[in-house]
């Protein structure tokens, strides 16, 4: 089955992909953990539809009594007032996310978490392959396969599955800081640096994009004297 799925995705694969030789990384370059690149892996076992109702008990609606939708929660986590704010509509974005709309789809991501969690990537792949191929549409599962691809290294099918979840989701500040840091481990400081800025205007509370951005700026004013 995996040499099977492989096969249907390869031949989507656009041809450049495979014909270039990655770069060797930036050794002043730290690899991310695994919830740095997808922070939903914090919390494996959640069921996505119970967080948000839980989730939604503790936030006021809006202005005209209605639940916040998803442009509503991005437009508040821009100008979320501090951090503390800004993670929890963060979190509600995320679970937002998570939703796939069906219990299939649920369950195999969360044994892909599962499997992540434990280092067993193959196995991971193999969920995630069948994710994609029954949710083409679900962002998360791109999101959650290029994850796995940049853990392994595989910094060719990680963009590829990285620009399907920003096509599908072009807000995914997960996706986005994941191309980021390939582009920061390429060397490519430039391109990271006007990723990771354009990750902070749609969370601006997120520390490790802040952290990246100023240590890119140290660098590049560093080389300059």
């Amino acid at each position: 089955m995996r040499f099977f799925v492989f096969l249907l995705f390869l031949f989507a694969l656009p041809a450049g992909v495979f014909a270039q030789p990655v770069p060797e990384l930036d050794p002043d370059s730290e690899a991310p953990s695994i919830e740095d690149l997808d922070p939903m892996l914090q919390h494996p076992d959640e069921n996505p539809s119970q967080s948000g109702q839980e989730q939604g008990k503790s936030d006021a609606p809006g202005s005209d009594g209605r639940e916040p939708g998803l442009n509503d929660l991005y437009s508040q986590l821009a100008e979320a007032p501090d951090d503390t704010s800004a993670a929890r509509i963060a979190r509600r974005i995320q679970i937002t996310w998570l939703e796939s709309g069906s219990a299939t789809v649920d369950l195999l991501m969360s044994r892909s978490a599962q499997a992540l969690k434990s280092s067993d990537y193959g196995l991971a792949l193999d969920l995630l392959d069948v994710v994609v191929t029954l949710a083409p549409d679900y962002a998360e599962g791109w999101n959650r396969r290029a994850t796995v691809y940049y853990l392994q290294e595989d910094f060719g099918r990680s963009l590829v599955d990285i620009e399907r979840t920003l096509a599908l989701e072009p807000r995914h500040w997960g996706a986005l800081s994941g191309l980021a840091m390939i582009q920061r481990r390429l060397g490519e400081k430039d391109r990271a640096l006007a990723t990771f800025h354009q990750i902070l205007k749609i969370h601006p509370g997120l520390s490790n994009a802040r952290d990246a951005v100023e240590a890119l700026e140290k660098g590049s004013e560093g080389e300059g004297i």
